[in-house]
């Protein structure tokens, strides 16, 4: 696969078939999409392109609402990259590529720098300025410069948006099984370690405090979890509180602290991906620390069973 961020050095592709859209999550409605457009490029002798956009359109459209997203980037390329997808093209979305025309973005960017043998879309994409642009407009620029356009259906692009929406909702609610089921994968991000307060260790669970690389990015609610974490590209058991810790600090700021099992070694500094399969309980206050130390037993044995029992990433 080869990802493409500067369009001004796009090659020319041979029989391009062409999808576009954010994909956030790349989940399993997108894969069927994306299994389409692979399918069609085959079956045209072509290449399988995918345009996408960074940053998130509505954080240049709508700036005043936070834009929570699945999958940042570098997940998304990689994920997209798994389907078969032959080209990625990240576009840089400006102000001034929004405002576009929508016949300035068939002619000036779809047909000029892509020269589609096929374009699969939506059935309600909207592009171009104040998104005038639409599925009939597309139809009239195919038979003028001799590409075939496939809609996908609205039942297909329907359950793809919801399914992004439940999946926000199930990853922020806790509901690690809900949003695994949906991804086809469990929820992961990626994070790197950093000093904390260092409590953990004196009450045997040294935990590693782990700061979010994306802050856009959309994070389990609170709570301890069963959760794998990849380190230096292995694969370790363990359990993860994110919450406020409220039984050894008084901070007002969430915390993720993860006690990894049977792990020693300085990984300060390192960047970890972590993964989430189910949660365990609800963050608590204890009234001592001894109570903390039951707790967080019993919270070991259960993450220990039920990674047992689960697939991994």
């Amino acid at each position: 696969m080869s990802v493409f961020y500067d369009i001004e050095q796009l090659p020319s592709f041979r029989n391009a078939v062409v999808t576009i859209g954010t994909f956030d999550g790349v989940h399993e409605g997108h894969k069927a999409i994306l299994r389409q457009v692979v399918s069609h490029a085959r079956e045209a002798d072509g290449e399988s392109v995918l345009i996408t956009f960074e940053p998130h359109p509505r954080k240049v459209l709508q700036p005043e609402h936070p834009v929570s997203i699945i999958t940042p980037l570098e997940q998304k390329l990689e994920l997209i990259s798994a389907t078969g997808i032959e080209h990625i093209v990240v576009m840089p979305f400006t102000m001034a590529f929004a405002d576009l025309s929508a016949s300035d973005y068939i002619e000036q960017f779809l047909v000029k720098l892509f020269q589609p043998h096929s374009i699969i879309i939506g059935y309600d994409h909207r592009f171009g300025h104040d998104r005038t642009g639409d599925l009939a407009l597309l139809r009239q620029y195919a038979d003028r410069h001799s590409f075939q356009l496939v809609e996908i259906p609205a039942q297909v692009i329907d359950e793809a948006a919801i399914s992004s929406t439940k999946i926000r909702k199930a990853i922020s609610g806790g509901n690690a099984e809900v949003a695994a089921q949906m991804l086809g994968r469990p929820f992961s991000f990626s994070g790197t370690v950093v000093h904390g307060n260092k409590k953990g260790r004196t009450i045997g669970y040294p935990t590693a405090n782990i700061e979010p690389n994306n802050s856009e990015q959309v994070l389990p609610g609170l709570g301890v979890y069963a959760v794998r974490v990849r380190v230096n590209n292995e694969l370790h058991g363990g359990m993860l509180n994110i919450g406020y810790n409220p039984t050894v600090t008084d901070a007002h700021k969430v915390r993720i602290e993860v006690h990894i099992f049977e792990f020693e070694g300085d990984i300060y500094n390192c960047v970890v991906d972590t993964f989430f399969y189910r949660k365990l309980r609800d963050e608590v206050r204890f009234d001592s620390l001894d109570s903390l130390k039951k707790q967080l037993a019993l919270d070991k044995k259960s993450a220990i069973d039920e990674l047992a029992n689960l697939y991994t990433p």
